[in-house]
């Protein structure tokens, strides 16, 4: 029997998204998978589509929190109750390709690695394509990766089996970035991706991670209080990675 995929998806007032995440799920050609949803507190029919997915499918699961805890929170409460051999992370927007889940398994299995992702593409809210790309790269070293966030969390899969449970930090924003910064870590080798479009990542008018500079704090802490780097070596990771972001990483970025 194939090796069984924990889904981890945090929620808030997903209605007009949540239906067509779950359904993507549903269209794997890999069928040994829980999705796990962890709803925060929503005030829409976020709950209720879940629910009625429930009713049709018993490998959806649901947890509620009672109060708005954030996406880490959920994340770390979904992979806590995870029964899976692999992790993977899908938010209640973004969606899979269906093949995503038996490519990227069966490639890991082939390769003897433990962290696998993609290349992937940009919609917006409406599910139009963007025109834009962002490619993965073949393999991904931890020096590589600590300058700068290189791996989708939408297309990340990490062996738990082998690597253990990896929990997201306390941090508003840039939590992905450490948990595959971790995986990497524990998996004492670069990681290895699939040059393939597996995922659509749908790009919010007024998310946080659409405000750029704003970002920069976030970097900042990330280095400073996640990693725990002095004041002095934090700022000089902060410019490494601006360089990173400016200069290095558009070279991965096309426009279709």
């Amino acid at each position: 029997m194939s090796k069984l995929v924990s889904i981890i998806t945090p929620s808030y007032n997903s209605e007009k998204y949540i239906s067509e995440t779950i359904q993507c799920v549903i269209n794997q050609t890999y069928p040994n998978w829980e999705l796990i949803i962890v709803d925060d507190a929503s005030t829409d029919t976020t709950i209720k589509i879940i629910q009625d997915f429930i009713k049709q499918d018993n490998r959806i699961k649901l947890l509620q929190n009672k109060a708005n805890k954030g996406a880490a929170y959920s994340r770390n409460r979904a992979t806590e109750t995870a029964k899976g051999d692999y992790i993977a992370f899908l938010d209640a927007d973004d969606l899979w390709t269906p093949q995503k889940l038996e490519k990227q398994i069966n490639f890991m299995i082939k390769y003897d690695n433990a962290v696998c992702y993609s290349s992937y593409l940009h919609i917006d809210e409406t599910g139009n394509p963007l025109k834009k790309r962002i490619v993965a790269l073949p393999s991904l070293s931890y020096k590589k990766q600590l300058k700068n966030n290189y791996i989708g969390n939408l297309t990340g899969i990490y062996n738990a089996r082998k690597l253990g449970k990896i929990n997201a930090p306390n941090l508003r924003k840039r939590q992905d970035w450490a948990v595959w910064l971790e995986a990497i870590k524990r998996n004492k080798k670069p990681a290895i991706s699939l040059q393939e479009d597996l995922a659509l990542y749908r790009v919010r008018k007024n998310s946080i991670s659409a405000k750029k500079i704003g970002l920069l704090k976030y970097n900042y802490a990330f280095y400073n209080k996640h990693l725990g780097y002095s004041k002095i070596a934090s700022g000089f990771y902060l410019l490494r990675f601006l360089w990173e972001y400016f200069l290095v990483r558009p070279k991965y970025i096309q426009k279709l």
